[in-house]
């Protein structure tokens, strides 16, 4: 009877150094890598009838991939923020934690080469868990073994529980309470660029996946921290409307149990302020980061 690999069945595995996490992430997952196709016309001045494209591989496109995680109380899931807001210290320069993603099912074990998360939102809806949903990716995906490939790195020990967090928002611009709150959102983009990779001498040695050329280097070339705040317009707020701030602070956190547990500290924001027509009329903040911290894991935390 044949072994199919179901979503359901998996678990997936952080390695980073030598510690290895296990993730509990949501049904909201996927990852995949394509080759490159280069066609070319073979159809000569003498040889007319040859009407389809000839084609040449010889490289693979970054490998993709996405999952989203619980921010729960007993913050398990910590080291995924760690890889989305902070820098390696260890290279010396600005560039983010690269770690290896596998993806354990009832089949087959694969392995994500090198990866980097490139964009993470924070969602904070009222009747929802606190959640994060990152995207990101890694050099080469590859089927390293069967269900009980042995997984590098060390264990490390998670919580007996797993206690989601209800999103209660406490939102301040300019240090002062937004009122008839809505909903808000934040998100971090880190925009790479991968170092080109290929070249003649290596493409005519490809013969198949194993010898193909994958990329191997990025860089960091920005990173954007954005978001928006949505509030009803009422007889306290509507003289507000339609205005903007190039310099102001904007704070986001989410209250647990009287305490705060999720915390994004912005000072030096910008902001445009619009106003929505409907049926309840609303206004939107639209805000990012414009200053450069040091270490923007210092400054969004949980």
């Amino acid at each position: 009877m044949s072994v199919y690999n179901l979503l359901r069945d998996g678990s997936v595995h952080v390695v980073y150094g030598s510690n290895r996490y296990n993730v509990k992430v949501t049904p909201e997952l996927s990852f995949s890598q394509t080759f490159a196709e280069d066609a070319y016309e073979v159809k000569t001045l003498h040889d007319q009838t040859k009407m389809f494209l000839g084609t040449s591989v010889t490289k693979a496109n970054p490998a993709d991939f996405n999952f989203q995680v619980a921010l729960t109380q007993e913050k398990d899931e910590s080291i995924v923020k760690s890889l989305l807001t902070d820098y390696d210290t260890s290279t010396g320069e600005q560039l983010l934690k690269k770690f290896d993603l596998y993806f354990v099912s009832g089949e087959s074990t694969f392995k994500i080469h090198d990866c980097v998360i490139t964009n993470g939102d924070f969602i904070m809806e009222r009747t929802k868990p606190l959640t994060l949903s990152v995207s990101g990716q890694g050099t080469k995906l590859e089927r390293v073994g069967n269900a009980s490939f042995s997984l590098p790195g060390t264990l490390q020990s998670a919580s007996a529980t797993r206690t989601p967090v209800k999103a209660l928002l406490d939102v301040e611009v300019g240090g002062a309470d937004v009122t008839n709150l809505v909903s808000t959102t934040l998100s971090v983009q880190n925009n790479i660029d991968w170092t080109p990779y290929e070249t003649l001498h290596e493409s005519l040695s490809v013969t198949n996946a194993s010898n193909a050329m994958y990329p191997s280097a990025y860089s960091l070339k920005d990173r954007v921290v954005s978001g928006n705040i949505v509030q009803y317009t009422g007889d306290n707020n509507s003289t507000t409307a339609q205005s903007f701030n190039t310099s102001t602070s904007v704070a986001v956190k989410t209250i647990n149990q009287s305490s705060t547990f999720f915390n994004a500290n912005l000072s030096g924001c910008m902001f445009t302020k619009r106003l929505n027509v409907a049926e309840v009329f609303t206004q939107t903040f639209d805000y990012r980061l414009v200053t450069s911290p040091a270490n923007l894991g210092t400054i969004i935390t949980y």
